[in-house]
């Protein structure tokens, strides 16, 4: 497992679009994801610890951002040949087992993860609902290790000011997590 630190926020940066098709069978859209406040994008998958330690506060963080008015998506980039706990069957079992509160994306040209310069998983990528980046960041500060509860709540708080202002924190802390599996022909 390769450990990857993401870059820091470009800040106002416009998101890439994509229209992808998720574990619902839709195709979703960034304009359908947009919540009037803002989104939260994120690059997860199945099999990686870092994303396995934070599921359950994914599932309550999304939840409550989107009490604020910041919708959530996740999208899965990994090449699932070579990593078959992310096929897009098991994306929606886990997806079914935690319960997670938004679309689920399968990125399967990897295309997507490319646009928006995602390197790991968890990458997190905040917009304000003109569609600017505001945040590039952890979740907090507990990585893969199962925290006490305690813990900071670095992208919830990020984006709770997106929805409030329209822009992120000045400070803020990379996200750490195992690399994107890309396929064999791209790196």
């Amino acid at each position: 497992m390769v450990s990857t630190y993401t870059p820091v926020c470009d800040f106002d940066k416009k998101a890439p679009d994509f229209s992808l098709q998720g574990i619902d069978g839709r195709i979703w859209t960034l304009q359908e994801c947009m919540g009037p406040e803002g989104l939260l994008v994120m690059f997860i998958c199945n099999h990686c610890p870092y994303v396995k330690a934070i599921r359950e506060k994914l599932v309550r963080d999304t939840s409550e951002l989107k009490e604020l008015g910041i919708n959530s998506v996740a999208i899965m980039s990994n090449d699932p040949t070579d990593y078959p706990e992310d096929s897009f069957e098991n994306m929606k079992s886990v997806a079914a087992k935690f319960g997670y509160p938004f679309p689920y994306l399968i990125d399967p040209t990897q295309e997507v993860a490319k646009a928006y310069g995602a390197v790991c998983t968890p990458d997190f990528f905040g917009y304000n609902s003109k569609f600017a980046l505001q945040y590039r960041g952890r979740l907090d500060a507990s990585g893969r290790q199962q925290d006490d509860g305690d813990v900071k709540r670095d992208l919830f708080l990020a984006m709770k000011q997106v929805a409030e202002t329209g822009q992120g924190p000045e400070q803020q802390v990379a996200s750490i997590g195992c690399s994107i599996k890309w396929l064999d022909d791209s790196a």
